[in-house]
């Protein structure tokens, strides 16, 4: 009775293992790494390229945003940002210099982890967006976590080792 099982699964179980070799021939390691680092680029830079009038020049928005809309969501909150200016400042050249760093896989580690940083930080202005907060958080980790991958300068300048 087992012997019978086995053969009559035997087809299915090919077919599994054949789309399982497909999926992986598809998916190879350094290709996710890349679409990992411009998927989280790219909402950041979005972002940050609205926050500016011209070379190191805010727009009045993005300081406006900071000064009388955002609030840090903590308990006994919520509560102004502190420096607002200079707060808006460091967050548009973040989200403008992290995205290019990551894109390019230069200090990609540092980079993404500087991205989560940053999402924490969102997380506690806009609490409720916390679905895109928490994708873009496990975007951050599995970069800062795996590295660059072979699309990136990093690597060309030996970031190869596998995680341990």
């Amino acid at each position: 009775m087992q012997a019978a099982q086995n053969i009559a699964a035997a087809p299915a179980l090919g077919l599994i293992g054949k789309a399982r070799r497909m999926a992986e021939g598809i998916a190879q390691p350094w290709l996710a790494q890349f679409v990992l680092r411009i998927a989280l680029a790219v909402p950041f830079w979005k972002s940050g390229i609205l926050k500016w009038d011209g070379f190191l020049q805010l727009n009045d928005t993005a300081v406006y945003l900071f000064s009388d809309e955002f609030q840090l969501h903590l308990p006994g909150g919520p509560y102004p940002f502190p420096a607002p200016a200079v707060v808006a400042f460091l967050s548009g050249c973040g989200e403008v210099l992290l995205p290019v760093l990551l894109v390019l896989g230069i200090g990609t580690r540092f980079a993404a982890l500087g991205l989560l940083a940053m999402t924490c930080v969102i997380e506690l202005t806009v609490p409720e967006g916390w679905p895109v907060h928490l994708t873009w958080a496990a975007m951050a980790l599995a970069i800062a976590a795996w590295g660059p991958g072979r699309l990136s300068i990093d690597h060309a300048l030996g970031d190869r080792a596998p995680r341990s």
